[in-house]
């Protein structure tokens, strides 16, 4: 059974100026399975949770997040961020069995 592409979005506002404190929005499309629960054959379906959720802005670590497994399907992440400089932002997102996955973003101060 192949595993289907994950889509994940970051958000950032529209118009960032030096000195803001912005938020910035993080989901990825992933069904956070807890490990608990029972398929319709009756079979333990196999835990499989996001972990970890980093953010860096050029490389320095800004955001950072440990998950557990009462966290929902598609996880769902906002921290704020003072705009010092621009940059790329960078959110990863870590889980069991290898789950890796990265987006970024262009981080543009005016």
């Amino acid at each position: 059974m192949s595993t289907p592409p994950l889509r994940a979005l970051v958000n950032l506002p529209r118009s960032i100026a030096r000195g803001d404190v912005v938020e910035v929005r993080a989901t990825l499309g992933h069904p956070n399975e807890s490990g608990h629960r029972r398929g319709s054959g009756g079979e333990m379906l196999p835990r499989s949770i996001v972990r970890r959720v980093e953010a860096r802005l050029d490389g320095v670590l800004v955001f950072a997040a440990d998950l557990h497994a009462a966290i929902a399907a598609n996880p769902y992440v906002a921290f704020r961020l003072r705009a010092v400089a621009s940059g790329s932002l960078v959110v990863n997102w870590r889980g069991d069995d290898g789950l890796t996955h990265s987006e970024t973003v262009p981080f543009v101060v005016s």
